[in-house]
This record gives structure tokens, sequence and C-alpha cells, in this order.
């Protein structure tokens, strides 16, 4: 069992940094919507997370800025693959 945690806890590492980077550009709401697209993901594949641009939802209101990431990041354990699926995402307050 502590084998599978070895293949797991990369993943979860890398994504709990991704979800901080994600956070961290809510308190710049005033870079573009593709601009900021193309950050999420050149950040994603430095963590070596499969995110694309179809996986990056970008929504503005009035003051407030959201991201939504959704992405499956596909673990190939000792006789199988697992998907775990993610979906960081932060808010301006």
């Amino acid at each position: 069992m502590a084998g599978v945690f070895a293949f797991l806890i990369p993943v979860y590492l890398h994504n709990w940094q991704f979800q901080q980077f994600v956070a961290g550009l809510t308190h710049h709401p005033a870079a573009g919507d593709a601009q900021l697209r193309a950050s999420i993901v050149n950040r994603a594949h430095s963590l070596g997370l499969p995110v694309t641009e179809d996986n990056v939802h970008i929504a503005r209101g009035p003051g407030i800025l959201r991201i939504d990431v959704r992405y499956v990041a596909p673990v190939n354990l000792p006789g199988y693959e697992v998907n775990l699926h993610f979906h960081p995402a932060a808010a301006s307050r």
C-alpha cells in the first residue's frame, strides 16, 4: 500500500501548488482572459499537470474574477491506471 502513495502524493502536491497559483491570479484582475488562460496552462504544464485551455473557465463580474479549472490526471499504478479528478478554483473578493 505504501507504494501506491509514492505514485499519488506527487500528483496531489502538484495540484496543491497549482491551486495556490490560481488563487494568486485572482489578486490581479486587470490581466486579460487570454493572458490568464495562457499563464494557467503554462504553470500546469510546468508542474506536469494535463491542463488545456478548454479546462480553464474564467468569469468576471463587477469587481469579481472567478477562475475554475477542471482536469483529470491519469496515474499509472502497478497493474492499472487511475484517473484523479481535480477542480482548482478561486475568486477575488
